[in-house]
């Protein structure tokens, strides 16, 4: 009978609006939750019977509407881990599930989530609020990812390991005419990370020509000698005050052929205790006046020095350049790429599982995971230091709260009413 259908309709309806108040309260309560996305509500109608002349009350049910695709508020963090996605996609997790022989092990399966406050542990990964560790292709020395898989990203590289000085270039202003012999003490690194002391002596050998001598203390002293011709000196000559040839080479000295425009290189090796160590020095280019020249000036002047060896270095920071990069900074000046972080799309996001800690997991439905550089192939921008809250408006929320109040109260009356004309039918025999 249709009395009885009405108050099953209106049961229904309010199953479906306390479903919509738990989606509200779920929402309201993970407002302030990083990378949280609201579960919006989505009343389907059911029939029973619904033709030209004859409509039965049917039923309705509330499905969780996702919004994955709603991107939160980004703001910038002080965390120098931190990150959030400009756009569509996910960063990769792993969730840890304990130790085994002192190393940590993950969970097989795969998770995604858009909770970027991460932060190193004490074991060195990179670990968000939910406790979920992310992932990213580990790195060459030369910095280059492989992306033929992805893993946990550690930071273990605490000690940059020393570089000895392999180049070294010299600019400086030889006065021409000079009378009097003159010198450049530097320091350059061993294999050790040492600094080792170097003297580079200037000594005037004739019109146009200086012979240079390199020595060591800690070395072997003198490591050799070379002339070096400027300008009308040279065979053939160059523009005057311009290295235009290498002669007489001693010792472990030996310079590159004088090809015009060619560097004009100096090849030598030293000793310090750990076997030879190769160094080449780079005077500038043959006829070209920069590097070290010969023009009349009252003084030799040294403009430019440097080296590129590097000593030990230990573990100072650890940051997130903007193409995902993951670089350790160590006290010596350097920096080294361990791993890069990729953003993962998928065709259909708002399919995902749903897990604990705003954690998601690919489904059927949603489609394959791609996995791609930031800013590439559909992937959203990666903004460091930066986290993306939850998408829930409480404004809105509220409205929804009345809403779904008021229709829960209503549904209520057609129970309340239904129930009072049924006993009247009851009634109707007395």
């Amino acid at each position: 009978m249709s009395l009885f259908a009405s108050m099953t309709t209106a049961i229904t309806g309010l199953n479906a609006q306390a479903r919509a108040l738990g989606h509200v309260s779920d929402n309201v309560a993970n407002s302030q939750t990083v990378g949280f996305k609201r579960t919006d509500t989505n009343f389907v109608s059911y029939l029973t019977e619904s033709t030209a002349s004859v409509h039965r009350p049917g039923s309705v049910v509330a499905r969780p509407d996702y919004t994955n695709t709603v991107a939160g508020t980004i703001s910038q963090s002080e965390n120098p881990l931190s990150m959030a996605i400009s756009g569509q996609g996910f960063f990769s997790v792993s969730l840890p599930t304990g130790s085994a022989n002192g190393q940590v092990t993950f969970d097989e399966r795969q998770f995604y989530t858009r909770a970027g406050d991460f932060q190193l542990d004490r074991t060195g990964y990179m670990v968000n609020g939910a406790g979920y560790v992310l992932q990213g292709w580990a790195s060459n020395a030369a910095g280059d990812p492989d992306r033929t898989q992805i893993q946990p990203i550690r930071v273990s590289e605490l000690v940059f390991n020393p570089i000895a000085t392999s180049n070294i270039e010299m600019s400086a202003n030889l006065p021409a005419g000079g009378t009097e012999a003159v010198s450049t003490p530097r320091s350059v690194y061993d294999s050790l990370g040492a600094l080792q002391e170097m003297t580079f002596s200037w000594t005037p050998n004739g019109p146009n020509t200086w012979t240079l001598d390199i020595s060591s203390p800690n070395g072997g002293g003198s490591l050799g000698t070379i002339d070096v011709q400027f300008g009308q000196a040279a065979t053939p000559a160059v523009p005057d005050g311009t290295i235009g040839g290498f002669a007489n080479a001693t010792g472990s000295l030996a310079g590159a052929l004088a090809n015009t425009g060619d560097p004009a290189l100096i090849s030598f090796s030293a000793d310090f205790g750990q076997g030879p160590q190769a160094m080449t020095l780079n005077l500038g280019a043959f006829g070209a006046a920069r590097g070290v020249t010969q023009y009349a000036d009252q003084e030799y002047v040294v403009r430019n020095f440097a080296q590129d060896g590097v000593p030990l270095g230990a573990f100072s920071s650890v940051g997130i350049r903007e193409n995902g990069d993951v670089a350790i900074n160590y006290d010596n000046g350097q920096s080294r790429v361990i791993a890069r972080v990729p953003i993962t799309t998928f065709n259909a996001p708002d399919a995902l599982q749903r897990l604990d800690g705003q954690a998601f997991m690919r489904t059927v439905e949603s489609g394959e995971a791609r996995t791609s550089d930031p800013a590439s192939n559909g992937a959203g921008r990666l903004a460091t230091s930066s986290v993306e809250g939850s998408n829930v408006d409480i404004a809105a929320e509220f409205s929804k709260l009345i809403i779904a109040q008021r229709a829960y109260t209503a549904n209520t009356k057609i129970v309340t009413a239904t129930d009072e004309m049924l006993q009247d039918t009851i009634n109707m025999r007395r």
